[in-house]
């Protein structure tokens, strides 16, 4: 008799053998996807990962009014192309995406080291097809497939936004509503994500104890205080932990410390938060979550009078971008914002038309004095 290996998402491990419950399909598609829940915790993948991958499955299992052992080509090809259709189609990028994490979910459950393809025909008659190949997936053709309305904000496109955000304090302001403590959080906020050209999950995890002097730079003088900011929720890739990275405050981006010191002397005591360790605290003594700071973003962005389409992610590429335009180095720009490959960094690069007309006049300089000369 082969042994069986107690690998974690087997089959014999979730479904008590020789009992079949009353309405068996429901029960062992609940077992197959917690299966595939622990194959990919004992992985170390994120919660919110399993989760979304779990509800996808669960997505085309109600589409399509079958269970996975009855899936064909065809119900996972239309289910692409529902979503496809509609007043909010999926991205190519989000298509390759499902595709990819479907076609992972048919390899777990087809594999016979697991048990499932065994299970389904005994109880069901029918087994599991792995139907996803690349006959019928999307190749990665291209570096980047974001839309092309997202890109660096602009210098007064970036002035506009603060602006704006300052405007929102002083209207809350005058006329004499609740909120003028959170404006001026926003406010503050928003600065700081791009002027350390920070992600959204990366300023939600700062911590007070994360931002500290740069003893190097005294030229920053005071809270300098804050030239230091130390990321502890980087990206994480292949279900490793959260990236750290330590981001230094360049000299053009200065002007945020007295915003800062503003915001963590004054402002945020007023927020009562006690002993609460987030630097982003709400309201009601809780840390920001993303997706208040999605919102804020888009408030002050409607405010400004900016394109939908940018949102705050732009702030990066827009910070990316600046760097480059103040002539620091690649690899420093590559190490600020915690890119592995220089490669990422360039994507998200899109120098204003005023600084690629400098490099070319000092290009033409160098290899042509004789054209320079000034006219007697």
């Amino acid at each position: 008799m082969e042994r069986r290996v107690d690998l974690p998402g087997a089959a014999h491990l979730l479904l008590v053998e020789n009992v079949m419950p009353l309405d068996p399909e429901p029960r062992v598609f609940e077992a197959m996807l917690e299966g595939w829940a622990r194959q990919q915790r004992v992985r170390f993948l994120k919660d919110e990962t399993i989760k979304r991958r779990l509800a996808l499955v669960e997505r085309l299992s109600r589409f399509s009014g079958q269970y996975p052992w009855q899936w064909g080509a065809v119900e996972v090809e239309a289910f692409i192309d529902h979503l496809r259709s509609g007043s909010r189609p999926i991205k190519v990028s989000t298509a390759r995406g499902h595709l990819g994490h479907l076609q992972m979910f048919l390899e777990f459950v087809t594999d016979p080291r697991y048990g499932w393809p065994a299970t389904c025909e005994e109880r069901f008659g029918e087994v599991p097809q792995q139907v996803l190949g690349e006959w019928n997936t999307i190749v990665h053709s291209s570096e980047y497939e974001g839309s092309p309305e997202r890109r660096p904000l602009t210098y007064d496109e970036v002035q506009a936004l603060f602006d704006a955000a300052d405007g929102l304090v002083e209207l809350i302001r005058s006329r004499r509503r609740k909120g003028a403590l959170a404006a001026l959080r926003d406010a503050a906020l928003v600065k700081m994500i791009y002027a350390f050209g920070l992600r959204r999950r990366e300023a939600w995890g700062l911590d007070l104890a994360d931002l500290r002097r740069n003893p190097k730079m005294p030229s920053l003088g005071g809270l300098g205080g804050l030239g230091v900011a130390h990321v502890r929720w980087g990206k994480s890739s292949r279900g490793g932990p959260p990236k750290r990275r330590t981001v230094l405050l360049v000299p053009e981006m200065d002007w945020v410390l007295p915003v800062l010191e503003q915001w963590v002397t004054e402002v945020r005591p007023l927020f009562s938060p006690g002993a609460h360790p987030a630097w982003w605290v709400t309201e009601r003594r809780g840390r920001m979550s993303c997706r208040r700071i999605d919102e804020v973003f888009a408030q002050v962005r409607e405010a400004a009078g900016l394109d939908e389409e940018l949102d705050l992610h732009c702030l990066r590429h827009s910070y990316i971008t600046h760097l480059i335009e103040f002539g620091y180095p690649e690899r420093f720009v590559q190490d600020q914002v915690g890119h592995r490959y220089a490669s990422t960094t360039a994507l998200y690069t899109g120098v204003s038309l005023e600084y690629r007309n400098g490099l070319l006049t000092r290009s033409m300089r160098d290899r042509f004095p004789e054209l320079w000369e000034p006219v007697s």
